[in-house]
């Protein structure tokens, strides 16, 4: 098997021009400001350092823009890895959080290579909303603290145990940091509505300029409020010591499930993110290629003591509106981002805590498909996806994403399979309205021959249908005829229960016979060895050739083949 590698940064260069050019340098300096704030209030928020959040944007983004199979997606830290992230360091430690990081690169290297870019598409959309929102309403949790300037000393990880930390925590609020909170919350959603008729404001985004804001203030009135130079020391200029993070090998079974969490994560917020920007540039991603890239990223970020990365829907759409349209846009964000580093780094320290809280409750507000869970929308869906829809958003919310998520694809497996049982059903064919009573019955009015329609899918789910077949016959024919013409698929369960009621009537000296087999179900019969068990002459091109046979099994006649 050959792995699939080229990204799109190949077929891009080879017509590049000056005007592309021009486009993705406007488009890299306007998303690499831009990340700036987020790839800090994502790393704080999700109990890292803010260098760490840089670090993650420079590197992962980097390598996710020339690695890539999207001209213009734009990788690094996400809000929606926050409560993964969070926990992770709170049960195992930063140490433990870089090593998932690196095995959930595997993981996504792997899906990449075996081709399951476009398996991720198969996760119903009630999952997918209801792990979002669940998703937003933690990172809206997470930020009560800082937001309020409560004292807490250790956060807990879990749901009861943090909500009982905060309420504990109420009588000391800060009223400083409330008061930049909120104002900060105040001018970024103002900037956001205003920048919509003001041409000089749609060029600094929302979060940078409120970031600016709130430094100079801090910087100015010298206000009473912790700061990212009072809580973390500021951030360094010089570039980051590039090493392997200390592996503890009892711990690296636990990793799995952590590690495998921010690889499906990763991968269905990278590739949703793709999907949405190839609607807006007519142009078609290579899910495979995104994959692969999400994964080298991933693996190489903890090296420079970064986490975990994805595509970011926000910075792919602000890349696309400022004129990217090639992966340079995403290399050059990354490399602008190097340069306030390296340049600004001390700035950084006056930064509130409390401004970086507000940008990360707009962040949580906005990701949310609010409207979903309105009863107007919900009513007009099926008890099933609302049942997926709400499971999946409680759990994530009060007790686990990857508990989510299992339980989500869990419901949403067994609803489908309940689905497709319903659908599929057999019916008796009335063989005496076309045939005659006499050919088809015996004397004393019990039927000779017996024919069944069987209309869907003859799976593991409905295969209960086909064990009652015989229960409820009337009398003991001597012959049964199953039209498979309306059967799209039979599996081996489907297949296992055909071969036991072939067994059942041939101990009682009767016959099955098959006909119209489809493509899928012909070939499963034949490669299984049980067309010839049978008999080829036993499987017929049609429900007439059928009974043809059925009156030559009964009058003594030699065996015909009819398909």
């Amino acid at each position: 098997m050959s792995i699939p590698f080229r990204p799109k940064l190949l077929d891009t260069l080879r017509d590049y021009s000056r005007g592309q050019l021009a486009g993705d340098l406007s488009a890299g300096i306007t998303v690499g400001v831009l990340a700036l704030p987020l790839a800090m209030a994502f790393a704080i928020a999700s109990g890292m350092s803010p260098t760490a959040g840089i670090w993650t944007a420079i590197v992962a983004g980097f390598l996710i823009s020339a690695l890539g199979g999207s001209r213009v997606q734009i990788g690094g830290p996400t809000g929606a890895f926050i409560p993964i992230i969070y926990a992770i360091v709170v049960d195992y430690g930063v140490q433990n959080l870089l090593i998932a990081t690196m095995m959930a690169g595997v993981m996504l290297l792997a899906m990449g290579a075996f081709r399951l870019g476009s398996m991720i598409r198969f996760i119903p959309l009630s999952v997918v909303i209801g792990f979002t929102n669940g998703i937003a309403v933690v990172i809206f949790i997470s930020q009560i603290k800082d937001f309020l300037g409560l004292r807490i000393e250790h956060m807990p990880g879990e749901f009861f145990g943090k909500m009982r930390a905060l309420a504990d925590a109420l009588p000391t609020l800060d009223l400083p940091t409330l008061a930049v909170a909120v104002a900060s919350l105040a001018v970024l959603l103002g900037w956001n509505r205003i920048a919509a008729s003001v041409a000089w404001m749609r060029r600094l985004p929302g979060p940078l300029a409120v970031l600016l804001i709130g430094t100079a203030a801090n910087f100015v009135l010298e206000l009473p409020v912790d700061t990212i130079g009072s809580r973390f020391g500021g951030i360094p200029r010089e570039l980051p010591h590039v090493g392997l993070p200390t592996l503890s090998f009892s711990l690296l079974g636990k990793l799995i499930a952590p590690a495998l969490t921010i690889a499906l994560l990763g991968a269905i917020e990278s590739l949703l993110s793709a999907r949405v920007a190839d609607s807006q540039i007519d142009d078609r991603h290579d899910p495979n290629q995104e994959l692969i890239a999400q994964g080298v990223a991933n693996l190489v970020a903890p090296l420079f003591g970064g986490f975990a990365a994805t595509g970011a829907i926000a910075r792919t759409a602000t890349n696309i509106r400022t004129g990217g349209r090639t992966p340079v846009a995403g290399m050059l964000h990354a490399s602008v981002l190097l340069l306030i580093v390296l340049a600004a780094a001390p700035l950084a320290s006056h930064i509130p805590l409390a401004t970086l809280s507000a940008i990360v409750v707009v962040v949580s507000i906005n990701m949310g498909e609010w409207h979903a869970f309105t009863p107007g929308v919900l009513m007009r869906y099926s008890p099933n996806y609302r049942t997926i829809l709400l499971a999946t958003f409680f759990v994530t919310v009060v007790f686990d994403l990857t508990l989510a998520v299992e339980l989500g694809m869990v419901l949403a497996s067994l609803f489908f399979i309940y689905r497709m049982s319903d659908l599929t059903h057999i019916e008796r064919v009335p063989l005496e309205d076309h045939y005659g009573v006499e050919a088809l019955s015996r004397p004393d009015g019990t039927p000779r021959i017996q024919a069944y329609r069987i209309f869907g899918s003859l799976f593991f789910g409905a295969a209960n249908k086909l064990e009652n077949l015989l229960l409820t016959q009337d009398g003991h024919p001597d012959v049964v005829i199953l039209d498979l013409e309306k059967v799209i698929n039979i599996d081996t369960t489907g297949l296992d229960i055909l071969q036991t009621l072939h067994r059942n009537l041939a101990r009682r000296g009767a016959t099955l016979i098959l006909c119209d087999l489809n493509e899928q179900p012909g070939s499963l019969i034949r490669r299984s060895g049980f067309a010839e068990r049978m008999g080829e002459h036993n499987i017929a091109a049609n429900i007439t050739d059928a009974l043809l046979r059925a009156q030559g099994v009964q009058a003594g006649a030699p065996s015909i083949a009819y398909a």
